[in-house]
This record gives structure tokens, C-alpha cells and sequence, in this order.
């Protein structure tokens, strides 16, 4: 499948809806972000009306993090406000008008609260995340939430190599940048492969 294929099954399926909410998941590094920003403005250039809302605007603050022992984990399932996701999730599916959401600074490492907007004549809602087709509870109740499900399917050494690219354009140093990858985003990114329920398309 390519994106070309993403993007009309998308305008199929929203002519059925008033809102189509698409998940876009799939582990750390596999282009989540890059593949909603860009299917975002090609539905735009087709006259749809879409929205991103990442997953990572959720992330607990290093504050509540490090109170928590929970600060060599960031950007584990259990490092994100689940329940505050869920609740946006289905305001912006009831089409509440202007549905604000935070977004995640990467350069800050911290949220940023009513970032954006979600409009309430917004057609199409791109959300992208590590975790939404985690077959694990409290994130398996997000299942009912989503019309359409797309996964990332990315080779492990490819994941690896963009991770350590990541965190090196970041300014970590290389030892620093390696054992992070090695300690929390690699185990983080088998735990999605690994633990993840059927999506609808598989790219």
C-alpha cells in the first residue's frame, strides 16, 4: 500500500460520515508524525477538511514523571494521561465545537496546553500515536473511537537507526543517544509490534 491508496481510502470512507476519525499508530520512529502531516495537506489540495492530533501531547510532565520514578520510562504506555486522550478523543468524535488540544514541544520535552483547535466543520481527524491499536488496557478502550485504522510497519533496524538520528539531531551524545534507544525506545517499540491489535491497512 502506498500513500496514494491512504489517501482514497480515507475520502471513501469519510462520504458515510459527518467526522471519520483515521488512527495512525505504529512504534517510536516509524514516521507516524511525517505520514499525518503529509496526508493531512493532500486531503486539504483534494478540498477535505482535516486535523492532526498527536498522541504526545499527552505525555506527563518531567515533574510528574520524576515524582512518579517514572522519568527513564518517557514515552512508555504508562508515561502518557490516558484517560485525558480518551476524553478528547470523544469530544472531537462528538464534533464539539472548537475542540481544544495540546501538542508536545520535542524541543522543550514538554506539553504545550490548547496548542491547537480542532474546528467543529473539520470532516477528517488524523490521530497519530504509538499506543492507539496497543492491545493492553486502559488503551484497548480507544478501539470503538476510530473508523479507520492504519499501522506502520517498520523494520526494527530501520526504527533503530532513526531513533539514535533522532535523539543525536536533538543534541544527545552518541553513548547518551544509544542507551536510550537500547533502554526505552527499542523496548517501547517491540512492545507496540509486539502487542498490537489488527489494522485495517498496513503500510
Amino acid at each position: 500500500m502506498d500513500n496514494a491508496s491512504l489517501i482514497d481510502a480515507i475520502l471513501a470512507r469519510a462520504e458515510a460520515t459527518p467526522r471519520l476519525m483515521v488512527a495512525i499508530a505504529g512504534p517510536p520512529g516509524s514516521g507516524k508524525s511525517t505520514l499525518a502531516a503529509t496526508v493531512a495537506e493532500a486531503l486539504h489540495k483534494r478540498g477535505a477538511t482535516a486535523a492532526v492530533v498527536p498522541m504526545d501531547g499527552f505525555h506527563y510532565d518531567n515533574a510528574v514523571l520524576k515524582a512518579r520514578g517514572l522519568a527513564s520510562r518517557k514515552g512508555a504506555p504508562e508515561t502518557f494521561d490516558f484517560a485525558g486522550l480518551h476524553a478528547l478523543l470523544k469530544r472531537i468524535r462528538a464534533c464539539e465545537p472548537e475542540v481544544a488540544i495540546p501538542l508536545f514541544d520535542r524541543n522543550m520535552e514538554l506539553s504545550r496546553a490548547a496548542a491547537a483547535v480542532v474546528e467543529a466543520d473539520t470532516r477528517i481527524i488524523l490521530v497519530e500515536g504509538n499506543y492507539l491499536l496497543l492491545d493492553e488496557r486502559p488503551w484497548a478502550e480507544l478501539t470503538g473511537l476510530f473508523d479507520f485504522t492504519v499501522y506502520l510497519d517498520v523494520p526494527r533496524a530501520e526504527l533503530e537507526r532513526r531513533l539514535l538520528a533522532r535523539w543525536h539531531g536533538h543534541g544527545r551524545a552518541a553513548e547518551a543517544a544509544r542507551r536510550w534507544v537500547e533502554t526505552n525506545d527499542l523496548p517501547n517499540a517491540d512492545r507496540v509490534m509486539s502487542r498490537r491489535r489488527k489494522a485495517d491497512m498496513v503500510l
